[in-house]
């Protein structure tokens, strides 16, 4: 490895004295959440192509798509363990534009999809309280105040989000467990090949459907300097993660469209819970209804944990002021980084839903293309480079273990639509236009800034 490469390297790695807050079993499930939510969401999948292709969907696209994206963030963790994650691989790959490019794109993606979420859980209270569900002040006050209770959980540390989110996992996940052995005796194989009738398949909408549920698999590498022996934890992390969330999924949509009538046709939001209904009865159609709750919440404190590391990763690689990388004195959490990704997540949650599908799907496409371009740049630029984990494929299988996840990123981008076109174009102009008053101010000491060595 060049002498230049292991000082870059050495000066990524955290500093020794540095509390690590998270352990193997909390970073599978904020992997958990970063990615999925257990398979709420995905009954548009089977209302979209019918039960076959759906489950073959969801046993193929965490193969062929999250199985790369895992195995490119365990190797660029393992040769970079601190804060900021992808930031770091692209600023090391392409220079420190392309690391503000990505970083914006992420983080952006980021907290537009967390604006969902909250959201989401009012409408479930509109259950109860209908005026929260309509459009109004009622809805907006309760998505306002979800959001700043919901981001000051986190002020409490990254240890209680860790340990938070495995038992939010375990709670959401319990009810599907049930529901699939219950419905083991009622399964019919038949039933998985039926057909969407009376109109054509919507292959655009189950194909953002998979998309929806199954990506943001390198979001927890923000978060690496806060993890104990990141270099090794993380790849058992993500292969643990792999198979918990393609079980998921998989599992409770072979019991609930194998053990149900049901036509696809039915396969509206939420009929899970009905399903589950059907094959428990109704506790477990309404602890199912209540997991969509509780994993709503979980992906909320997951993801924006990871966003707000990654403000203190920029931080820390002088791509934003200093500011944006304190930490609390007694919980150690990046509390500016924090307080900023709430304020834009209150600002997002007044666009539309589909607005935040498709901005999100869009900017983490871009954000995902850079980076496996970094992923391949750096290991063709060091191709002796050793690290604790390494893929053990050379560099033209790595071409083509990306080839298949850049295809579908490269075909979300093309049928987003003019407005989310404009929408990215014109965050990126301005990311490149803030990037340039960092370097003027840098430059100037008009704003205090880290200098990385």
């Amino acid at each position: 490895m060049p002498p230049s490469r292991n000082k870059a390297v050495a000066r990524h790695r955290p500093e020794s004295n540095h509390q690590r807050r998270i352990t193997m079993i909390p970073l599978v499930f904020l992997i958990y959440f970063e990615v999925a939510d257990g398979p709420y969401g995905s009954e548009q999948a089977v209302r979209a192509a019918g039960p076959l292709f759906t489950l073959l969907g969801f046993l193929v696209f965490p193969l062929a798509c999250g199985v790369p994206e895992s195995l490119v963030t365990a190797e660029l963790t393992a040769t970079f363990p601190g804060n900021g994650g992808f930031v770091l691989w692209a600023d090391h790959a392409f220079g420190p534009l392309a690391g503000s490019l990505l970083g914006t794109w992420k983080y952006l993606s980021i907290v537009i999809n967390i604006a969902a979420y909250p959201a989401l859980v009012a409408d479930y209270l509109g259950g109860v309280v209908p005026a929260v569900a309509r459009p109004g002040r009622a809805h907006m006050g309760t998505v306002v105040g979800m959001t700043l209770l919901l981001s000051l959980l986190i002020y409490a540390g990254l240890s209680v989000v860790g340990w938070g989110a495995t038992a939010l996992g375990i709670a959401s996940l319990a009810p599907f467990v049930l529901m699939t052995a219950m419905a083991v005796p009622k399964v019919r194989p038949r039933r998985w090949a039926k057909q969407v009738k009376g109109r054509k398949k919507d292959w655009r909408l189950f194909f953002n459907t998979l998309f929806w549920n199954l990506n943001y698999w390198d979001s927890a590498s923000t978060m690496a300097g806060e993890v104990e022996r990141p270099e090794r934890t993380f790849p058992r992390a993500l292969a643990a993660a792999v198979v918990l969330i393609a079980a998921s999924y998989l599992l409770p949509l072979m019991a609930a469209t194998g053990a149900t009538d049901a036509s696809p046709d039915a396969w509206v939001n939420g009929y899970l819970a009905t399903a589950a209904g059907i094959i428990g009865g109704p506790w477990l159609k309404y602890w199912t209804g209540a997991g969509a709750v509780i994993s709503s919440i979980g992906m909320f404190e997951a993801q924006m944990s990871s966003g707000a590391f990654q403000l203190h990763g920029m931080a820390d690689r002088g791509l934003l002021p200093s500011v944006f990388g304190s930490r609390a004195a007694r919980t150690g959490t990046p509390w500016v980084a924090i307080t900023a990704s709430t304020a834009i997540t209150i600002a997002a949650s007044f666009l539309g839903f589909d607005d935040i599908v498709a901005t999100a799907n869009f900017l983490y496409s871009l954000g995902m293309l850079l980076e496996f371009s970094s992923f391949l740049w750096l290991r063709a630029k060091y191709p002796t480079l050793k690290c604790t984990y390494q893929v053990p494929l050379p560099l033209p299988a790595l071409v083509a273990m990306c080839v298949l996840p850049s295809v579908f990123l490269a075909y979300v981008c093309v049928v987003a639509g003019c407005r989310v076109f404009a929408i990215a174009a014109g965050l990126t102009t301005l990311r490149i236009g803030w990037h340039a008053l960092m370097r003027v101010s840098r430059d100037n000491k008009l704003l205090s800034f880290n200098m990385p060595k």
